[in-house]
This record gives structure tokens, sequence and C-alpha cells, in this order.
């Protein structure tokens, strides 16, 4: 099983509040939709298992028979050793160069590394033509 975590780049601190933040983190979230989608889409046409994770519940996209729930930042502290804060009653990771600023969401694969290897690189192509891939 590899897991695929990524970060995004949000061109604001994701800790504060307000309408700004909400419209960020939706941006970001439909970004991260239009690059896991076709991934594990491209990896289950070739007889693999694939999975994507909705960072706001933490549950599966595509295999929801589990009611298991994924935390983006425990993986990312586990995983990555990422520091992390407290904001109220949320816990926050801390990239080690965007700080807050930074929206996680993770991919799962059973598949050969080179196979996950090719199924982001054709979705970066993808995205990229699609004007997506820039902020």
């Amino acid at each position: 099983m590899l897991v695929i975590p990524t970060c995004q780049h949000a061109t604001l601190d994701l800790v504060q509040r307000g309408e700004k933040v909400e419209a960020e983190k939706d941006r970001l979230l439909e970004r991260f939709m239009s690059f896991a989608k076709p991934i594990c889409e491209k990896l289950e046409a070739a007889g693999y298992w694939a999975d994507y994770i909705d960072p706001c519940s933490g549950l599966p996209m595509i295999h929801k028979e589990t009611g298991s729930v994924y935390g983006e930042v425990e993986a990312l502290i586990t995983l990555l050793g990422y520091k992390s804060q407290n904001a109220g009653c949320c816990k926050v990771v801390l990239h080690p160069r965007w700080g807050s600023s930074v929206y996680p969401a993770s991919l799962f694969a059973k598949a050969p590394l080179e196979a996950v290897q090719q199924a982001v690189k054709r979705a970066e192509e993808e995205l990229r033509a699609q004007g997506l891939d820039e902020r």
C-alpha cells in the first residue's frame, strides 16, 4: 500500500477564519479533487486499487464501505515528521516552509510505484492543460 500525501501551498494562513479563508479552502479542495480523481481512475482502469480522502471528512471517496476516518494532520506528523500546533479545539499541521498556509490531502494505492508515478504525471499534465496548476 502506498500512501501519497500531498500539500498545497495556500495563499492565506488557513488557521484564520473568514470568507476569504473558506474560499481558499474550497479552491484547494477542488484542485485536489481534480488531481486525485483521475489518478485513481487511471490506476483502477489498469487493475489496481486506489482511493483518495475527502480532506473535509477524512473519509474515502471511492471505496466508501469503511467508516474509518483518516487524519491528514496526524499522517503528516507521523509519516513526514511535520510539526503541529493547537488552534482552538483543532490540531493544525505546520509545513516546514509554508507554516499553516498548507492544505494537506492524501491518496492511497495498491500499485507499483511506477504505475502511480505515471498516473500522477498524466494528472499533472491534465491540470496544466486545464490551467488548474497555477494559483
